[in-house]
Parts: C-alpha cells; sequence; structure tokens
C-alpha cells in the first residue's frame, strides 16, 4: 500500500453540455462556476490522531479510485473538489487503510456507514465467489452538502471491540481443551432475568428474548420474519409495552450465543426461565451463502445439541416448518456480539436488512509479519499457516499446546503453551456470512487491475491465512455433550458448526 503516497489522482468532475457562439454583441459572461463539496474527518487509535492512514474515495459512479489522502499529524484527512453536478448525483464511497490497523467509520447527518462489496478495482472480479466487501461512510454530492466528521477509529489487537464469550463447557476431555482453560468471558452468575412481561433478558449478550420459545408455530422463513415483525405488547403473553416493529428473528450470532455446550436436549443454559423451548430446528434471519445463495435457504440452529443446519431440505425458506423465536434490543451485557458480516438482503427484517450486532471492520486482518494473522473483531491472534496440523482430535489438542516459534513459518517468540485450540465460540467468530467459500476466501491474495497496478503495484491485500484446507473440518477445542466421543468442528467452506468423532483427522488453526 506504501505506492498511495506518490499517487495524486484527478477528480472526476460531470460537465454539462455547453453552447459554443454566446450572445451576438458585447462581452461573455461565463457564470458562476458549479458549486463543488468537501469532505474531512480525522482517524484516531484509542482516542488519540493516527497519522499516516491513507483514506480512499472511490466514485461508484465510475468504478474507480478518484483521490487518495493521507492523515496528518492530528490525524485529519480532506477531499476537495467533489461534484455536484450533472446527470446523476456523484456517489462516493470512503474507507481507511493502514497494515497495521482494521479500521469502522463514524459519520453525522448527511452520509451513513455500510458495508457492500467493491471489486471493479481488483483483477480477478468476484473469482470463485470471493468478493472484497468493505465498511465504509456512503456519501452522494449535493449542491451546498459537504461533509465534516467522516471519522475513523482504528483497531487491532489491544482494543478489538467485542471480547468473546465462555462457551459454557465445564468439563474437560484432555489438558488444553475448552474445559480447562474456560476461555473467553464468564457468564454471570444468574444469567437470566425474567422480567415478569412476557420478555426475558440475557444478562450475558443484553438481548432481550420472547419468554416463549413456542408461542409462535413451526413455519417457513418468510412466515417467520412476518409474524415477529408483527409482535407487540398485548399479544403472544407480552405486557411489555414493545409495539410491531420492535422485534426480530435472531440473526445466526444471537441464536448461537443461547447454546450452552455443556448441556443437550436442549442446548440452553441449565435453570433458564424459557418455556415450551423445542429440541428442534429453529431459523435464524442470517441466509445461507454457500451452495444455495440466500435467497433459497438459511441457516438453522438444532436446539437439542447446537449443530448448525445447512443447505438441507431442513433449511429451504419457502418449504421448512421450523421453530420461531423473538429477540429485541441491541446488547448492554457483559459481551458484545458481532455482526455476522452479511449485507445482501432478500426480505425485510432478515440479517441483511437489520445486520444487528458489531459490525466487521475494514480491512479485517493484520498480517504481522510473524507467521500469524490479528482479527481486529475480536482481538484473537491466528496461526497463518492453516495447514499445518492435521491430527485426530486428542493428539490435535496436544500438538498445539507444544507449538512454538520456529515451527510452520512463525517467528513471533511464542513459547510452548502460548497457543490453544481454539474454542467453539472462537473458530465460527472468523465467520463472514457474505462469504460463500471461507476456505477460498482466506487463501485469496486481491491484486490492483490496470490502471491501479501500473501505478500503485500489483497488491492490494494479501491473504489473512496461508493454505486454508478446502471442504474440510476444523477442530474446536469444544466436545459435544450429546455425545462425548466427538468435538465440535467448523466445516472451512460455509463456516458451519457440526460435530466430528474424535477419532478422525481433521484440522486445526492455532490461536492465542
Amino acid at each position: 500500500m506504501s505506492g498511495f503516497s506518490k499517487l495524486a489522482l484527478s477528480t472526476v468532475i460531470l460537465l454539462g453540455a455547453c453552447g459554443g457562439g454566446g450572445p451576438s454583441s458585447g462581452g461573455t459572461n461565463p457564470g458562476q462556476p458549479p458549486p463543488t463539496d468537501t469532505v474531512t474527518g480525522t482517524v484516531r487509535y484509542n482516542g488519540a490522531p493516527l497519522a499516516g492512514a491513507r483514506v480512499l474515495l472511490f466514485s461508484t459512479n465510475w468504478n474507480r479510485f478518484d483521490q487518495i489522502a493521507v492523515t496528518d499529524s492530528k490525524g485529519v484527512y480532506s477531499f476537495s473538489g467533489l461534484s455536484t453536478m450533472g446527470n446523476a448525483p456523484a456517489d462516493w464511497l470512503i474507507w481507511a487503510m493502514n497494515p497495521n490497523f482494521g479500521f469502522y467509520p463514524s459519520v453525522g447527518s448527511g452520509a451513513a456507514v455500510m458495508r457492500c462489496g467493491q471489486n471493479e478495482f481488483l483483477q480477478g472480479y468476484n473469482t470463485g465467489g470471493v468478493g472484497l466487501d468493505v465498511t465504509a461512510i456512503h456519501f452522494i454530492s449535493l449542491p451546498n452538502a459537504s461533509l465534516s466528521g467522516a471519522d475513523f477509529n482504528a483497531f487491532n489487537h489491544m482494543n478489538a471491540p467485542v471480547r468473546l464469550a465462555r462457551t459454557g463447557q465445564v468439563a474437560s476431555y484432555a489438558a488444553g481443551d475448552d474445559g480447562d482453560l474456560h476461555q473467553g468471558a464468564a457468564w454471570p452468575v444468574a444469567r437470566f432475568t425474567d422480567n415478569q412481561d412476557g420478555t426475558v433478558t440475557d444478562r450475558l449478550t443484553g438481548l432481550i428474548w420472547l419468554k416463549n420459545a413456542g408461542t409462535f408455530s413451526p413455519t417457513t422463513f418468510p412466515l417467520a420474519l412476518a409474524e415477529v415483525g408483527q409482535l407487540a405488547s398485548g399479544t403472544n403473553g407480552l405486557t411489555d409495552g414493545s409495539k410491531a416493529g420492535d422485534w426480530r428473528l435472531p440473526n445466526l450470532c444471537e441464536l448461537e450465543s443461547l447454546v450452552d455446550v455443556s448441556t443437550s436436549n436442549p442446548a440452553l443454559p441449565a435453570g433458564n426461565p424459557f418455556t415450551n423451548v423445542s429440541n428442534g430446528i429453529y431459523w435464524s434471519s442470517t441466509g445461507y451463502t454457500g451452495i444455495n445463495w440466500g435467497s433459497v435457504t438459511a441457516w438453522a440452529v438444532r436446539l437439542s445439541d447446537g449443530r448448525y443446519i445447512n443447505d438441507s431440505i431442513a433449511n429451504v425458506k419457502a418449504t421448512s416448518a421450523n421453530g420461531v423465536w423473538a429477540v429485541k434490543g441491541a446488547g448492554g451485557g457483559v459481551v458484545k456480539l458481532q455482526a455476522t458480516g452479511l449485507w445482501s438482503t432478500f426480505a425485510e427484517g432478515d440479517d441483511g436488512k437489520v445486520q444487528s450486532g458489531v459490525h466487521l471492520m475494514y480491512p479485517r486482518w493484520i498480517d504481522n509479519g510473524d507467521g500469524t494473522t490479528t482479527d481486529t473483531v475480536t482481538g484473537l491472534i491466528w496461526l497463518q499457516q492453516a495447514n499445518a496440523i492435521n491430527l485426530p482430535w486428542a493428539d490435535a489438542v496436544a500438538a498445539v499446546n507444544a507449538l512454538h516459534s520456529g515451527q510452520y513459518g512463525l517467528t513471533d517468540g511464542s513459547v510452548a503453551g502460548s497457543w490453544r485450540m481454539p474454542t467453539r465460540n472462537e473458530m465460527q467468530s472468523l465467520a463472514d456470512r457474505q462469504q460463500s467459500n471461507h476456505a477460498d476466501y482466506f487463501n485469496n491474495v486481491f491484486n490492483f487491475a490496470a490502471p491501479y497496478a501500473a501505478t500503485l503495484g500489483t497488491l492490494y491485500q494479501a491473504a489473512p491465512f496461508k493454505g486454508f484446507a478446502t471442504f474440510q473440518y476444523y477442530w474446536t477445542s469444544t466436545t459435544d455433550a450429546a455425545d462425548t466421543t466427538k468435538a465440535w468442528t467448523v466445516f472451512s467452506c460455509d463456516f458451519g458448526v457440526y460435530d466430528m468423532d474424535k477419532a478422525a483427522s481433521g484440522y486445526t488453526l492455532a490461536v492465542r
């Protein structure tokens, strides 16, 4: 990315047509030049100005970079000369980049933060289902509508916005497994509060759930969205003062947050105040973007054991009848849940429309240059070589316990005991549900297309991992409570959570 500082890009100005003759006598009057807008903002890290961040102004009208600014010693950047004239309003996306940070924008009135796909300046557009999804400020240039406060916050492993919760596993089946280490934020001693109004507050996440998990009969996905969208106080046992539109179908991260992997039938924390919880399958609002795109199927979770349900006859939106459980609120508990990353929307009230949770950074991944990759959403540091360990579960746990600098490309100074096999929560936190094939996405190198490659160099964004195995299962350190001869795994392509016999060989992505 160092080439950006050497680039001076001209602003695209959309000119209206003009006549050539002028009046037959007297002087000409060119009139006032068309008005232009400016954009200004500040980039900060932990509240302090961040110098040297590159802020990119991308024209969606022309599908090209228009200007690139570098923040000064006060963290300030600006763009000027943004056209407000033409056949269509000038439409801009603005995002920040620095190899040592991930970024998330904030902006006041006059613009919006959005996640969207931008691949036009890259080679191999959407190759293999891999797209570049940026979190950016969306701004439309209108006369006399300059934008200020187009700010960005920078994140790394020191200030990541999401801290993952424990899975709930207490029994240990191998030294260094989930039940041994208890990684993550501890659950409140009294996790759930019965609000005596038909709702239950989860003090871990701050989310508010419908107490009666069986108030709606199993139904199709479209009907589930419609029923939850109309839910209001005075119906379904509610006296909470809620109105239609307050409730939503939970996204996959929200539904997953209820799962207690130490129990089964149902896999919910013991002593919870919920009623009529089924051991069957419950819908999430998250479209399944694997083999069948999200318009056809949606993610669902089987609450007998917490297994994800993928593109089978059990999660076809139009025909499958699954459980419906409503949620509301934006958090405020011990932990903040991350958003799923899905921004494509297929129906009112679905995950892509609501996008609940802490949004994913852009860029999300930091290549630490020592064989490790940092996830700026959670702050977790991962082994970059993703195909290094392929063993049965117990052997894999031991191999990760012994992992140290000098192995598998590591030059990070780590010693045996620094690393662990990720828990179920940690492994699935890597997911970006906008991606149809995570393994391809994790292996993908984004390169500049012409004309930028000639000026900026080839590389735009390196792959976050190396050798991420396709169509393979990756171990977690979390045992399946319903069958302790199995452990939970994450499938490398759709990143669904499925159980697998511990005696089988699987890959492991070490974390610390």
